[in-house]
């Protein structure tokens, strides 16, 4: 399950949100600010996309240069083999950010960063960013991509929050927060947001995904018409290796499907390292992050985000683990 840590992979930012949330804004955003980072930039279909086109230079290929020195191209066949395509031409560029289509479930697109292990020796996933349409996402409420796409989020953007009531953006807010409690959330109007927020977020770092109010997550919060959920787990101790990798095992095959997205730092047996992990549906990658300093609790602290989860039941098989 541990995967060595290449320094030098490229950061991913994977961009989502249902149709009309103004996804395409925010990219014009990220290809026209000065953020000192140069991008390279993987859509679905150029032509459906409204790119600025006073940006692009070139865009006969599938692979382009935009006058900001950003690298565009559009996924024609296969995100794999764009990816490698890409990083043939890897001095040009120090961040990807990939857009989904509006009614895509991002899954397989993040998923690329877990199976491919050429492209996981190159890249790793920086974060998801999803642009959620304040005024118009109840509209869509249960459609499973809408609710998908706020599930696998890291980073939620609230856009056209001019166009609602505070008290409805409140009421949103709270039901995102039920469905994903590690996101973090802005609020935004026509997608302006700074771009460190975005690009070099670090999907790893939980501090903020895991100071939740303990009461958050009770049962009283639980609406029983919501069947997507966050469950957070946080325990002292050392974990056994080997019966959290048989648990997690058991847990991949039996439930993997209703798992969208879970991340996790782990106090294992024996190490004087974080273990630090994540993972899509029945996919997962972990890592040995920093060394334990001496004032760290040693806290196993672990976040999953599903369909139908039994909160109970996870909390007592992973106490199962501990040493």
């Amino acid at each position: 399950m541990v995967s060595a840590t290449i320094p030098d992979r490229v950061p991913v930012t994977v961009l989502t949100g249902y149709l009309g949330a103004g996804k395409t804004t925010l990219l014009n955003r990220i290809l026209t600010h000065e953020h000192g980072k140069k991008v390279a930039l993987i859509i679905n279909e150029f032509g459906e996309v409204g790119i600025d086109n006073q940006l692009v230079i070139d865009a006969d290929e599938e692979i382009f240069e935009m006058n900001n020195g950003c690298i565009c191209c559009t996924v024609r066949g296969d995100l794999i083999r764009i990816i490698n395509s890409l990083m043939r031409r890897r001095d040009k560029f120090d961040h990807l950010v990939i857009e989904t289509t509006g009614l895509a479930d991002p899954a397989p697109v993040i998923q690329t960063f877990f199976m491919d292990e050429e492209v996981q020796s190159q890249t790793h996933l920086d974060a998801v960013v999803t642009v959620v349409d304040a005024r118009h996402i109840w509209q869509h409420w249960e459609a499973d991509e809408a609710q998908e796409q706020i599930a696998f989020a890291d980073v939620i953007l609230l856009n056209k929050v001019d166009l609602v009531t505070p008290a409805e953006l409140d009421e949103l807010e709270q039901r995102i927060r039920k469905m994903n409690a590690m996101a973090k959330l802005y609020r935004t109007r026509n997608a302006e947001v700074e771009m460190d927020v975005l690009l070099g977020v670090g999907a790893f770092d939980l501090k903020r995904a895991l100071a939740i109010d303990p009461n958050f997550l009770g049962e009283d919060t639980h609406e029983h018409d919501q069947t997507v959920s966050s469950v957070a787990i946080v325990e002292t101790g050392a974990v056994n290796g080997q019966r959290l990798n048989e648990w997690l095992g058991v847990l991949l095959q039996t439930q993997g499907p209703n798992i969208f997205r879970m991340k996790g730092i782990l106090n294992i047996e024996g190490e004087d390292h974080r273990y630090v992990f994540q993972g899509v549906h029945m996919l997962l990658d972990g890592s040995r992050d920093r060394t334990w300093k001496p004032t760290d609790s040693r806290t196993n602290q672990l976040v999953f985000i599903g369909r139908n989860l039994n909160e109970a039941q996870l909390k007592d098989d992973f106490r199962r683990c501990l040493v």
